[in-house]
């Protein structure tokens, strides 16, 4: 005999068998999913915990349930993840934002905000690694007179950006390019015409990649992850042609690892190419941001 499941005790049951694993949120990931699975928001999951839940339901609560039991991300199970703010679609096969990244995007608003960049009638952004376009529409979203450049080597990735460009109607602030670094801008005449260069690039050095989570070296896209043998491949070859395309107040923005800060820095510093060079710490006072500002021209 079949067993009938109300709201709450479908809720309990997912929990219970996601409690069996190592996750660290086992009651959030069977809200989110279980939310999912019948359409409704999570306020509604508390305020009709007794309603019965019909079989064809239940039966794909479960199927989810066990694929997240597996180590699949929840996000790709419920197709979204929120980040300043703003609710994007996510895929397999596209980098999961992260709320650390969040760190990224607020310090190249304050940076606009309190520079001469604020008054240019359009700030030229260009964004390197795309992913589900999370760096770039926050940006094109919350700075008005930015248009963004945003490149990404996966077309995967870029179709879904473009879904939620549309989604958040920044279609006419943002020009999706595939390829890789700075190569697809090579025919858009903008040397020397872009105000903030940012990116999280690949940044996992190889052979730490199966160390990650499951939900990471397993399932997501490994091309999102590999930083080479130090980590730092695409820091190198992205600061290599800086000179080229920023202006003179030119700014670059950089993601990086807990334990890169000072090497990104290096980098900056060797280059000769900027005035000032800051590194920022998140929240748990880790090194994940470092930010070079003003070229020596």
């Amino acid at each position: 005999m079949v067993r009938d499941y109300t709201i709450k005790s479908l809720l309990q049951e997912g929990m219970n068998i996601l409690n069996e694993g190592d996750f660290k949120t086992p009651l959030l990931d069977a809200q989110l999913i279980l939310c999912y699975t019948l359409s409704v928001d999570k306020l509604y999951i508390y305020t009709h915990p007794n309603d019965k839940v019909n079989v064809e339901t239940v039966d794909k609560f479960f199927e989810f349930i066990n694929r997240r039991r597996e180590g699949y991300p929840v996000q790709y199970i419920i197709q979204k993840q929120e980040f300043m703010g703003l609710e994007f679609n996510v895929a397999e096969g596209v980098l999961i934002p992260r709320p650390d990244t969040e760190i990224l995007v607020e310090k190249v608003i304050e940076i606009v905000d309190n520079s001469l960049l604020k008054g240019k009638k359009r700030i030229n952004i260009v964004d390197i690694g795309t992913g589900s376009g999370a760096i770039t529409l926050s940006l094109a979203y919350y700075l008005k007179n930015a248009f963004v450049y945003s490149i990404d080597i996966s077309k995967k990735a870029l179709d879904v950006a473009k879904e939620n460009s549309k989604k958040f109607g920044l279609e006419d602030r943002v020009l999706f390019l595939e390829g890789s670094l700075f190569k697809p801008l090579s025919t858009l005449n903008l040397d020397n015409n872009i105000d903030v260069v940012v990116s999280n690039p690949p940044y996992i050095p190889t052979d730490e990649i199966e160390k990650l989570q499951i939900e990471v070296s397993k399932y997501e896209p490994r091309t999102a992850l590999d930083g080479g043998e130090d980590g730092l491949d695409y820091y190198r070859e992205i600061v290599k042609d800086l000179s080229k395309y920023l202006t003179d107040n030119g700014v670059i923005a950089f993601e990086i690892g807990y334990n890169q800060g000072q090497d990104v820095k290096e980098l900056l510093v060797n280059s000769g190419l900027f005035k000032k060079i800051e590194i920022i710490k998140d929240l748990s006072g880790h090194d994940r941001v470092v930010v070079g500002e003003n070229l020596c021209l």
